[in-house]
């Protein structure tokens, strides 16, 4: 990849066929408010799921869900409260979902987990 930015993409990309294939419908990308921003919105079912895609060149620093850290956590659900108000949901089912996407030259290795 030619640099952070357009791998960061490339992550963010993926992740959407990813969830597209597991059946999730996405709302809105890269979603921003004065608390953060939120890379993915979509639905699973009835719930309204904040994405957090996390985008790595290898395992060195660790697996890349864990650079979700409490405090990023925090800015996610404060976005997505954010997001609700900004749209009038009626109090929905919500969650927060990581995609964590490791690529080591052609071999892409990507989860889905449920942190909140």
């Amino acid at each position: 990849m030619a640099n952070n930015k357009s791998f960061g993409e490339w992550g963010e990309d993926y992740a959407v066929l990813y969830l597209k294939r597991k059946g999730y419908k996405i709302i809105n990308r890269n979603f921003s408010s004065r608390f953060g921003e939120i890379d993915i919105i979509a639905t699973e079912g009835t719930t309204l799921v904040f994405v957090e895609v996390k985008s790595r060149y290898s395992n060195k620093f660790g697996e890349p869900v864990e650079a979700v850290t409490p405090t990023k956590l925090k800015k996610i659900i404060m976005t997505g409260y954010y997001y609700i108000q900004k749209n009038k949901l009626k109090a929905p089912k919500m969650r927060v979902d990581v995609v964590s996407i490791n690529r080591v030259g052609n071999k892409v290795r990507c989860k889905l987990i449920q942190v909140y």
